[in-house]
């Protein structure tokens, strides 16, 4: 049944998200001479602060034609697109030269604003035929000037617009700003403005089908390749070491373990146990809170299976460079038709746990991570409402996903949980757990939870800490990232190693004698999710010139919650390791 439910996962969102060998929609047309190609503009913000983007005409650009607004699917509207018509006309083969497009006057609040947003390195986006472009609307003169009351700002008015076409199919776009064309923002007086435009067209050879290589090839440099191999293969090395010590050390002991256990029980059986052996009476003895833990795991699993999913999508080809939306409407979709996981893990743990009340285990399973995902949302779209910013979502798309929440993800959450309470499965314990819980001893501060969580997080964070870079350099910046057979390895590193350190942990828990160790076990795997929000703080303070409130509520906000996701998936890992190995050796030892 899950294999068949996975097999539909994947065929609805590479549906939606759209068959990698075609590229794009509007792309797929072929044009005459004359014809219009679409010309559309997105969204303009400051460069270094990614989430912060405004409509187009929400600045006084002007269009000689009414202006439209283009449709667009779920995924480019939480992306943030807002496309409308631009206020060029770039029709195939037709060359113009210095042609106005539009012609505007300027008030003093209109020439203040331009100002603003050209002393904050604002660009523009624009998308013809489904190519992306750039440009920036000014340009600050700094040189020789130490006082920034005498800098010059200047508002670039002309764009040269270089169209490369393959017989009758738009290839390559580029657009750069005549450095003549200026007019001068520095005074705060009306000003009169051209905006005029240059297009020129040239003939390339280069095949319909590679026109978006050029956008993928920037992070396929052998300089990045070199510095991606070296990071996995540095991880690689270092977490080999490490895990091969461990696991040296581990059987080793272990191996003694057994040879001692089995001659205690020949020699007397009336000596005194010790060690891990001593508390098989206890170590399956249900945790504290079962509801809430049997609702992360439920969570983390669901959490796992959408990661999953998405590194499927992204090794076929789904996510290539700009295709608008495509991540955002996975993850929507995929998230909402895996609930059922989450229901149906979670349910019928809580049910081998011996749980009674299910249904509050099934909203409290549904409501771990959608909770505060809802509420960060609800703070940071009233924030960016407040900002009149693209990022805030506009009421339908709102409705949209309220409905795919209440038709989809619900319905699919409860009968995942029904099959699981109805699947009158047995927790599978070796031991018998006794009736009264032993007393755990004395332990010395690092043996107790918070240390051990730093010392089980530490190691999968330096196995990814590197790639971590590029990843939020293209989430939170404008890189471009297409290494996703390079992301995979290191996803399934952190899995290896996250399991593994926690499995140590978790034996050397047990030899101490401490029998609590589910929820141990949990926290430690997901303690990684931690440290790449620490790991935040770092980027924020020192590797992005990222500022305003809007940017950094957005970063930390949205961060926690990927993070926090992070958590809940790595827990489950850690524990589902740590179950399989407490099993294992209490099986491989006589319980009485």
């Amino acid at each position: 049944m899950d294999r068949i439910r996975a097999f539909l996962v994947a065929v609805a969102v590479v549906t939606i998200c759209g068959v990698p060998q075609v590229r794009s929609t509007a792309s797929d047309h072929r044009y005459k001479a004359g014809d219009e190609v679409p010309l559309y503009a997105n969204k303009v913000g400051p460069y270094h602060n990614p989430s912060e983007t405004y409509r187009y005409f929400d600045f006084p650009f002007c269009s000689s034609a009414p202006v439209k607004e283009k449709k667009e699917a779920l995924g480019e509207v939480l992306n943030g697109d807002r496309l409308v018509s631009a206020p060029y006309k770039l029709e195939f083969l037709t060359e113009k030269d210095a042609e106005i497009a539009c012609k505007r006057k300027l008030t003093k609040e209109e020439v203040v604003k331009f100002r603003k947003a050209v002393s904050k390195d604002y660009y523009f986006q624009m998308y013809y035929d489904d190519l992306p472009i750039w440009g920036f609307l000014g340009k600050v003169e700094k040189e020789g000037k130490t006082d920034p009351a005498d800098y010059k700002y200047y508002l670039f008015k002309h764009l040269v617009f270089e169209i490369h076409h393959n017989k009758d199919r738009v290839i390559e776009i580029t657009v750069r700003s005549d450095p003549n064309a200026l007019v001068d923002l520095t005074e705060d007086e009306p000003v009169d403005v051209d905006f005029m435009y240059t297009v020129k067209w040239k003939e390339t050879n280069t095949p319909f089908e590679k026109r978006m290589d050029k956008y993928s090839l920037s992070s396929s440099l052998p300089h990045h390749l070199e510095i991606h191999w070296f990071s996995i293969i540095n991880s690689c090395v270092t977490v080999l070491l490490l895990t091969g010590f461990l696991a040296t050390i581990l059987m080793r002991v272990l191996k003694n373990d057994f040879i001692k256990y089995a001659h205690d029980e020949e020699s007397a059986d009336d000596q005194e146990e010790s060690g891990w052996k001593y508390i098989h009476g206890d170590v399956f003895r249900y945790p504290k809170h079962k509801s809430l833990f049997a609702a992360a795991l439920g969570s983390g699993t669901q959490l796992f299976t959408l990661t999953s999913f998405i590194f499927i999508l992204a090794l076929v080809g789904v996510f290539y460079p700009y295709n608008r939306g495509a991540l955002f409407t996975a993850l929507v979709v995929i998230y909402a038709l895996t609930s059922g996981i989450a229901g149906y893990t979670a349910a019928s743990f809580y049910c081998q746990l011996e749980g009674t009340n299910w249904v509050r285990n099934l909203l409290l399973t549904g409501s771990l991570f959608c909770g505060p995902l809802f509420v960060t949302f609800c703070f940071l779209n009233t924030v960016a409402i407040a900002y009149k910013a693209t990022a805030a979502l506009p009421f339908g798309t709102i409705v949209v996903i309220f409905l795919i929440w209440a038709l989809v993800t619900s319905p699919l959450l409860v009968l995942g949980g029904i099959a699981g309470k109805n699947s009158k499965a047995e927790f599978q314990a070796p031991c018998r757990t006794t009736k009264y819980p032993r007393e755990i001893p004395p332990l010395p501060w690092y043996r107790k939870t918070i240390p051990q969580m730093a010392m089980a997080g530490f190691l999968p964070f330096s196995a990814i800490y590197i790639e971590l870079y590029y990843i939020f350099a293209s989430v939170w910046g404008h890189r471009i990232y297409t290494i996703y057979s390079i992301l995979f390895i290191v996803f399934i590193i952190l899995l290896i190693v996250t399991a593994f350190i926690t499995v140590a942990l978790t034996y050397f828990q047990l030899a101490a004698e401490d029998h609590e160790w589910w929820w141990r076990s949990f926290l430690c795997g997901g303690s990684t999710g931690l440290f790449i929000y620490a790991y935040c703080l770092y980027y924020y303070n020192a590797r992005s010139d990222m500022s305003g409130f809007m940017q950094t509520s957005f970063f930390f906000g949205y961060m926690a919650c990927i993070c926090y996701g992070f958590f809940l998936m790595l827990g489950a890992i850690g524990f589902r390791a740590s179950l399989l190995f407490v099993r294992h050796i209490y099986r491989s030892i006589k319980c009485e």
